[in-house]
């Protein structure tokens, strides 16, 4: 009897995670079905780039899976039956039933943080959102960007790098920065100087409206065009279907990334919330790649009747663009506090960009993970 084993999202954990799977399983009697809500790879690392007007490389899914066997399903995931082990789609073949089933729908941006952000303000969270927000650049003449993640801190730089015309602020609710080392703080606001970034760090956002922001102190901040990064949130699928979430809503998962409720149910990427040396996963595909890498793994282990090893999640470095020509490189512990060691200006965006092309390499052949995949 074929073992069925379908993966949910093709981001970087899922996609790793079912060529991984499908290719431990050659010469068994099993079938891995990728089931995604798009048929090409969208590297989100990139997606600040592709807003700011430059051309990103076309990655059709069935060019990433050819040779391996997956079966790719374009659908959206619509509901989950955990006791029939059934994914109901939008499309066909509508419903796929599975032995094993690894989730890994990602995350999305947060559209409910404050009132006005879906009437009002571009994310960064897709590529159709990238592209609507390049769309709105050609137009506008002053953006403020809101949050002081990683997300935030390089669409602000990579627009004003590009957009030397708009006018650019930052707004985050905390310090921008403040989780990196002093040198690494300490060049990062250079750049945003020599950019001519406007930083507006412990502000918090009350509202958002057509015209700009309103601060909780009463202030109002004017902008044409307003993007928001401040907060991600995954999918409330995993919680609505019955599988074990923290507060947050991502899947629980033990030390083999088994949902804790569901042990045919491997939850990886963004949307579980799997233990580190540090405490929790972060989202980032820096713990996404490998995860997936290591549930494909713990899937060919479980079907082959053998306990699934524990997975290592640990975290290297902090690479951040400012711009194509500028960067920062917070070289971490496995627990992801930082280090003394900083890469900094084109070394950094070299060797940034040279981890990217790197990752998609690793989409094409997922071999043994390392420290650094």
């Amino acid at each position: 009897m074929t073992d069925r084993i379908v993966v949910l999202g093709a981001g970087y954990a899922g996609l790793g995670a079912a060529k991984r799977a499908a290719r431990r399983l050659q010469g068994a009697d099993a079938q891995v079905t990728l089931v995604n809500a798009s048929d090409r790879f969208v590297e989100r690392v990139r997606l600040h780039q592709l807003a700011a007007g430059q051309r990103l490389p076309d990655l059709p899914l069935l060019d990433l899976l050819d040779g391996t066997g997956v079966e790719l399903v374009v659908a959206r995931v619509t509901g989950l039956d955990l006791d029939a082990r059934a994914v109901r789609l939008d499309a066909a073949p509508y419903s796929l039933s599975y032995d094993v089933l690894i989730y890994a729908l990602g995350s999305d941006a947060d559209r409910d943080g404050v009132p006005g952000i879906r009437e009002h303000a571009f994310t960064l969270a897709s590529a159709g959102e990238a592209a609507r927000l390049r769309s709105r650049l050609a137009e506008t003449g002053s953006i403020v960007v809101v949050g002081g993640g990683l997300t935030g801190i390089e669409a602000a730089t990579e627009f004003a790098a590009t957009h030397p015309r708009l006018g650019v602020e930052l707004v985050s609710g905390g310090t921008i920065g403040g989780w990196l080392s002093p040198r690494a703080r300490r060049h990062l606001h250079r750049a945003f100087g020599r950019l001519g970034v406007a930083v507006r760090e412990r502000a918090t956002v009350a509202k958002i409206g057509p015209d700009g922001l309103l601060l909780d102190d009463g202030h109002e901040l004017p902008a044409e065009t307003v993007v928001w990064t401040a907060g991600f949130r995954v999918p409330g699928l995993a919680a609505a279907s019955g599988l074990a979430t923290d507060e947050h809503g991502r899947m629980r998962v033990d030390g083999a990334l088994r949902s804790v409720s569901h042990p045919e149910v491997f939850g990886i990427g963004d949307a579980a919330a799997a233990r580190t040396a540090g405490g929790q996963s972060r989202m980032s595909c820096q713990t996404g790649l490998p995860m997936g890498l290591q549930a494909g793994d713990a899937v060919a282990d479980l079907l082959a009747g053998r306990e699934p090893r524990r997975a290592r999640i640990r975290y290297v470095w902090q690479n951040i663009s400012l711009g194509r020509h500028d960067g920062v490189t917070q070289f971490t512990r496995a627990d992801d506090s930082p280090l003394g060691a900083v890469l900094t200006g084109r070394a950094s965006a070299t060797f940034k960009e040279a981890i990217t092309r790197g990752t998609v390499w690793r989409m094409r052949h997922p071999g043994p993970y390392g420290p650094g995949a």
